[in-house]
């Protein structure tokens, strides 16, 4: 017991900036089980407290950039994760701190889109002496995989709904404004903006056509920074799709993080719904 916790003090902690959703605490219990120290720093208004009460942590506020830096240095943090959705707010909501203040009157305070401050972001973490790492770093069967993962295809109609919401969320990201969209029978329901994908399934659901359900597409921006911010998928997304009468979802093998593959492909077999991982390269 001694010599594994000699092993463990001499591990850095890793430290993980937690937003919302389960992916912290996964990385957390991950990290833990290989015998790592964890460290967290929760986003106020955006992580989830009862998933992470038995975590070393720290709360902050998104302004807070100077405390969050001497908090990851006093906990021994060397590597960084960042991981769960984050809305991003406006200026006026931030109350940012002396260091943000300078972080922002480096860019100018230019309209950032996200990649471009989630980029930024990192470059500052790292001009700190940390090493920014993804959360498929952790935890290694996190990619989505190519092909059909469940009971059921996407049928033709599907199949070119699928090849015009790629062209057209390749069209998005390229702009980086989002990540997905909803096509049904060759007709674009909604695209992502702001307001998340468990939204944009809503408001699609609410404009559907009669006939066969329309189809989520959710792929990374081209040249998207692969260290935060991946397309994400877990249960609630399959849940989300079948109440708002869609048939399935195509994401990005390789390029999406997908939370408890086993328990979203049994979801997705309950629904009736397919889930498929797409393959670029191979396009």
């Amino acid at each position: 017991m001694a010599a594994a916790g000699q092993a463990q003090d001499a591990w850095p902690a890793l430290g993980i900036i937690a937003g919302g959703g389960s992916l912290p605490a996964r990385l957390a219990a991950a990290a833990q089980s290989q015998g790592r120290r964890v460290f967290v720093l929760a986003l106020q208004g955006h992580a989830d407290a009862a998933a992470l009460e038995a975590v070393p942590q720290e709360w902050i506020r998104l302004g807070e950039a100077g405390r969050a830096i001497a908090l990851l240095r006093k906990a021994g943090v060397r590597e960084v994760v960042m991981a769960g959705p984050v809305r991003r707010p406006a200026l006026s909501e931030l109350y940012p701190d002396w260091r943000t203040l300078r972080f922002f009157a480096r860019l100018g305070f230019k309209a950032l889109g996200d990649d471009g401050l989630l980029k930024a972001v990192i470059g500052e973490l790292e001009s700190e002496g940390f090493c920014v790492i993804g959360a498929q770093s952790v935890l290694g069967d996190l990619l989505a995989r190519p092909g059909v993962w469940g009971k059921y295809s996407p049928d033709l109609q599907a199949k070119a709904d699928i090849e015009h919401g790629l062209r057209v969320a390749l069209g998005l990201g390229a702009l980086d404004i989002g990540q997905s969209v909803v096509v049904q029978q060759g007709i674009v329901l909604g695209v992502e903006a702001i307001e998340g994908t468990d939204a944009l399934i809503e408001r699609c659901g609410r404009l559907a056509r009669q006939g066969a359900g329309g189809v989520l597409v959710k792929i990374a921006k081209p040249g998207q920074e692969k260290r935060v911010d991946l397309p994400t998928i877990g249960t609630t997304t399959i849940q989300n799709l079948a109440k708002a009468g869609l048939r399935g979802i195509a994401v990005e093998a390789g390029a999406t993080l997908v939370v408890e593959e086993d328990a979203v492909v049994a979801a997705a077999d309950t629904a009736g719904l397919f889930v498929i991982g797409l393959d670029k390269a191979a396009e």
